[in-house]
């Protein structure tokens, strides 16, 4: 049988199809995707680093899944009253997706729909619970004290009281001014222009 083997006919004009086709390009990961899009947009180098890496945190807590894929199950949010009519496609809108959503899915008995809602908080709280009982501290840690080492470092770092009352959502400038404590350094809180060089 092997000695009667010939090699497939292949006539010259699809020889000649095949040869003035060019090699279709490959299409771009999503990262370069993404960086392509904000240097079009023109942002900074770092704000482009930073989402990035933002956007490979997203896809390893959702074991290494690429965004089309979860795309493709189950992501739809819900979406309640007179918002849902106004935008009919804005449940499977990436916007409004969760970034971090529930293991479980929910099912609507009426409509057989299905999507995720996002994880519950107490989550957060029992497993930053766990994270301080497993390091030892024995200062009451919950997820509120985040907020406040958010704001001591902001100020700590340089940025004006006002903008540090806006970002937590402070509603009086009061509530903020109890950070200032962290600013009490005498002569050595006090930096030269020249120390920037």
């Amino acid at each position: 049988m092997l000695d009667t083997f010939s090699p497939p006919v292949v006539c010259a004009s699809t020889l000649s199809v095949f040869a003035m086709q060019p090699p279709r390009p490959r299409k771009p990961k999503l990262l370069d995707q993404m960086r392509e899009a904000l240097r079009v947009r023109h942002y900074s180098r770092r704000t482009e680093r930073t989402y990035c890496h933002w956007v490979k945190r997203f896809i390893y807590f959702h074991n290494v899944r690429h965004p089309a894929e979860m795309a493709e199950g189950w992501g739809c949010v819900r979406i309640l009253g007179a918002l849902d009519r106004k935008y009919p496609n804005a449940p499977k809108e990436w916007r409004w997706q969760w970034v971090f959503p529930q293991e479980n899915r929910w099912k609507n008995t009426r409509t057989g729909e299905e999507g995720r809602h996002h994880v519950h908080p107490t989550l957060a709280r029992h497993a930053v619970r766990r994270a301080v009982l497993a390091t030892g501290i024995v200062k009451r840690i919950t997820c509120h004290t985040f907020r406040h080492s958010f704001s001591t470092h902001l100020l700590e770092a340089g940025y004006d009281i006002r903008t540090i009352q806006e970002l937590p959502g402070h509603k009086d400038v009061s509530t903020t001014m109890i950070y200032t404590h962290v600013l009490n350094k005498g002569g050595h809180g006090v930096r030269s222009p020249a120390d920037g060089l």
